[in-house]
């Protein structure tokens, strides 16, 4: 066996599998650096998804020549010179490992300068070697512009996910670093187009409203909490908006951001009995530690922190959050906003002195009913002269005798009646509406759940969610298979934010989507316009909402296998997001329609996983009850 010290470029090359793992990696390093280095304005831009090119410009301190080689070795930082100093890291970056694997595995250039320099310096790198160094007229700061990213490393070029999924991982590192330092102005930019434009914020509310958006920021209540051992602010959201997806959950230490499953716990804990199951809430959480009790340096990418007492702050998060949502009402409030609404105005107790109540006229038969004959006047109605009106302005109808046996008799020319008018009573009247109050057989709807009916061997009885499972299924997979689908559009168009992360998945999938029934429009960066959905969902806004939320679980899934398997897997989830969000069965007609759907199934017995639609209660069983 020989052993044998790897060069440099390869030992690079594996020490970049850990920091770069996809383009957002880059862009994470390099903002991080960027706010490091003391910047106040951060601009990125991205071509390709981070492909072709990832460029982030800061206004920061700048390097000088010497240094802007220096960075790019291996362990070169400025944030470390004793180990003491690895106790009281408030900076992002300190190991110095990240500009060195960007260069392993991309093409860097690097333009910068100091504000006590006349011309700055442009540094190029490739495969971890220097290229060059050349002067140039650069602004102070940094310009770090990364092309061809894995272009020496075809495996891992390869694994990359598409666009739209890097990109949206690039859009989740940006905003981490972005409500961290609200006093910095950030932009990102892709493909040529503005995705964000964020300008310094007064406050760290105006900061979480342009980056998540009104909605977020207005469903948020404050959180403080005061202790020797670790302070906590930051915002909660209403248990109310709570949603299934996992989104806009964030947890900073010291203003970096980092994941603890263990304190999210304490997030749930804090929301028990408050949110329904499987529902997260929006959390905005900072808190600020002693460096020296918490160690940052337990992973590569430093997303991850360990706590000397982890139960305590554990406890503290818990207690200040339950404390806000005790603080706060989340009960349905009444809208007091008169803008926009007609005026009505107020009755004071002498109201009748200024506009008395007219008093109801006297020649008024109280056993009159309009609805008797048709509506036509009985021989004791009181108004028996000819149409015209009297000297108070009353109208005069005409005397009618015997108007129901004898029309020809009662509507005469002088009585302004055209016989012609009358149409008799056709002995299918009211057919349209008896056919819909009467099914073909005798159903019975349990609860919105159930559906009984008789059957030759017994009691049949149909699960209703499980039925629309079954037929949804069968609609999307040949939906998927031969691009047909029904689409029924909404009178009223649902708009839903999404976030510009989730904007992704829907572009990606906007095909798919169409050809399952879903039309769905962009409505700027980060909204989307639901103007029709498939057949069998609901169009109430509500249930849009919620099935937009559920949608997104399904389109981030990874569907990586064949493409019968993926189909088939698609089409399963769609279908139980489609049983649970359509409209729900309340009467025998609709009972007798969902049957009839059903029996045509294939296979209307099972649900595509397997599971029992339709039981029959034979007459011995329900014997054996008696």
């Amino acid at each position: 066996m020989d052993i044998r010290i790897l060069p440099s470029n390869i030992s690079n090359m594996i020490a970049a599998g850990e920091v770069v793992q996809r383009p957002a990696s880059v862009v994470k390093e390099l903002v991080e650096n960027a706010v490091d280095a003391g910047a106040d304005q951060i601009t990125v831009v991205i071509q390709d998804a981070g492909r072709t090119l990832i460029q982030v410009i800061d206004n920061g301190c700048g390097m000088s020549p010497d240094q802007a080689v220096l960075c790019f070795e291996r362990h070169a930082t400025s944030k470390l010179q004793t180990a003491e100093d690895l106790h009281n890291i408030l900076t992002f970056g300190f190991r110095g490992e990240a500009l060195a694997s960007i260069a392993a595995v991309a093409e860097v250039t690097l333009k910068t300068r100091r504000e006590e320099d006349e011309v700055g310096c442009q540094v190029d790198f490739a495969d971890s070697q220097h290229l060059a160094t050349n002067e140039t007229a650069t602004p102070r700061g940094a310009n770090f512009s990364v092309r061809n990213l894995f272009y020496n490393v075809p495996a891992r070029r390869k694994f990359l996910k598409s666009d739209s999924v890097e990109f949206k991982h690039i859009v989740t590192e940006f905003i981490r670093v972005a409500l961290t330092r609200p006093d910095i102005g950030f932009t990102l930019t892709h493909n040529g187009k503005d995705v964000y434009v964020l300008r310094p914020a007064m406050s760290l509310k105006f900061r979480i409203q342009d980056v998540l958006g009104a909605a977020v920021a207005n469903e948020v209540v404050d959180v403080q909490a005061q202790t020797s051992v670790v302070s906590v602010s930051g915002f909660v959201g209403r248990p109310a908006s709570a949603k299934k997806t996992l989104g806009n959950q964030y947890l900073f230490v010291n203003g970096r951001y980092f994941r603890s499953p263990y304190l999210h716990k304490a997030v749930m804990k804090a929301y028990e009995n408050l949110i329904p199951e499987g529902a997260t809430p929006t959390y905005l959480l900072y808190l600020e530690i002693d460096p020296q009790a918490i160690d940052v340096n337990i992973h590569p990418t430093k997303t991850e922190i360990k706590f000397e007492d982890d139960s305590f702050v554990f406890q503290i998060v818990y207690a200040c959050i339950k404390e806000a949502l005790g603080r706060n009402s989340f009960g349905e409030s009444i809208d007091f906003e008169r803008e926009g609404l007609p005026e009505i105005p107020a009755l004071s107790r002498n109201f009748d002195e200024f506009r008395p109540i007219s008093e109801l006229p006297t020649n008024v038969d109280p056993t009159f009913n309009p609805f008797e004959n048709d509506g036509f006047p009985s021989e004791k109605s009181p108004y028996t002269n000819s149409f015209g009106s009297n000297q108070d302005g009353s109208l005069n109808f005409p005397q009618m005798e015997n108007s129901w046996e004898e029309p020809e008799r009662s509507f005469t020319a002088e009585h302004h009646f055209n016989t012609a008018r009358y149409v008799e009573r056709r002995d299918d009247y009211g057919k349209l509406f008896e056919d819909k109050l009467a099914p073909t057989k005798s159903l019975l709807v349990i609860q919105g759940k159930y559906i009984l009916t008789a059957s030759r061997s017994g009691l049949m009885m149909i699960n209703i969610r499980r039925a629309m499972e079954r037929i949804m299924y069968d609609r999307f997979l040949e939906a998927l298979s031969q691009n047909s689908h029904v689409t029924q559009t909404s009178l009223f168009p649902v708009t839903v934010q999404v976030g510009v992360e989730n904007m992704c998945l829907f572009e990606e999938h906007a095909q798919m989507l169409s050809a399952l029934g879903f039309d769905i429009a962009p409505f700027g960066n980060d909204t989307i316009v639901v103007n029709g959905v498939p057949e069998g969902y609901s169009a109430e806004t509500g249930k849009v909402q919620s099935m937009v939320g559920d949608l997104l679980l399904v389109l981030s899934e990874d569907h990586s296998a064949l493409h019968e398997m993926m189909t088939a897997n698609m089409a399963a989830r769609l279908a139980r997001l489609g049983a649970f969000n359509s409209d729900s069965v309340t009467n025998p007609v609709e009972a007798q329609r969902l049957m009839d759907t059903l029996f045509a199934c294939p296979n209307p017995e099972y649900t595509n996983a397997g599971k029992k639609i339709i039981h029959i209660l034979s007459t011995e069983d329900i014997d054996k009850h008696f």
